[in-house]
């Protein structure tokens, strides 16, 4: 993990930002203090060219208008074009019509190198029963594994669904279940927006393919981890509540990416048979 945690500050990966204004601070900080640098370029004039410069691209459907989805989708295209990984992470999924037609056409106009969603948005865009309430993932989503793994293959992209355990799923039909984090993570509103943000510094900081990660999936892998060792150690730090330990949280996701305390990501990590 040590070498990897380097590569991303080394490359101070510039991740572009299609999100919304609830989580906007925590994103942005949670992206630099990986070692990467925030940019939310969201207007339409603009979020095209500014992702032909960036090293990835995070899009998050919180809240949206049509012209912030026209953006979105441009800013898609733009990555497409220079050969820039897209993160989507399509919060509320199943909530309302809206949402669904905008992500679904977000995938249909953008080659998406990474789909990051809770239970419930991992199984609604796999087609599977899923229960949202607002943005939040209501139920138990047992066989949310399979859902993944299905979304994977049909889309091409590397899966994330995040939960209890978080599952990674890759389109040639692997999966894996990785035993990471801390139940207190949700304890404030923001957490799953950095966590896309994280997957996007790491796609992007990686140089997937001819650096320390071979694949999406496996930088993916190594965010997690990342992201849930910080989690972890937020939780043994001297909390009171949920304010003080996002702020503890954000501390330790500092000092991890500084510190590179050491991660086995390999021993958190089970297989999921079929």
């Amino acid at each position: 993990m040590e070498s990897e945690l380097s590569a991303v500050a080394d490359a101070s990966p510039l991740v572009q930002h299609l999100t919304n204004e609830v989580t906007m601070r925590e994103t942005a900080n949670v992206t630099l203090h990986w070692g990467g640098l925030p940019v939310m370029a969201d207007a339409k004039a603009e979020a095209g060219e500014m992702a032909t410069g960036a090293d990835a691209v995070l899009i998050n459907t919180g809240r949206m208008t049509e012209d912030e989805l026209d953006a979105m989708v441009a800013a898609g295209k733009g990555a497409n074009e220079a050969g820039v990984p897209v993160v989507l992470d399509p919060v509320g999924y199943g909530a309302t019509e809206f949402r669904v037609a905008a992500n679904q056409r977000i995938l249909r106009d953008v080659d998406v190198s990474l789909i990051k969603g809770n239970y419930g948005e991992v199984s609604g865009l796999a087609g599977d029963a899923a229960q949202i309430r607002g943005v939040e993932s209501v139920g138990d989503h047992a066989e949310v594994a399979a859902s993944a793994r299905a979304l994977a293959e049909e889309t091409g992209a590397t899966v994330v669904a995040s939960g209890e355990t978080d599952v990674v799923a890759d389109a040639d039909g692997d999966a894996w279940k990785l035993a990471v984090g801390h139940a207190r993570m949700a304890t404030f509103v923001g957490t799953g927006c950095m966590l896309g943000s994280t997957l996007a510094t790491f796609l992007g900081g990686l140089d997937v393919g001819e650096g320390p990660a071979e694949s999406p999936t496996e930088a993916a892998l190594f965010a997690v981890a990342a992201f849930g060792l910080a989690g972890e150690r937020a939780a043994d730090a001297d909390v009171s509540g949920p304010a003080s330990y996002r702020t503890a949280f954000m501390d330790e996701v500092a000092y991890v990416a500084s510190e590179q305390p050491l991660l086995d990501v390999s021993g958190r990590l089970v297989p999921i048979s079929d």
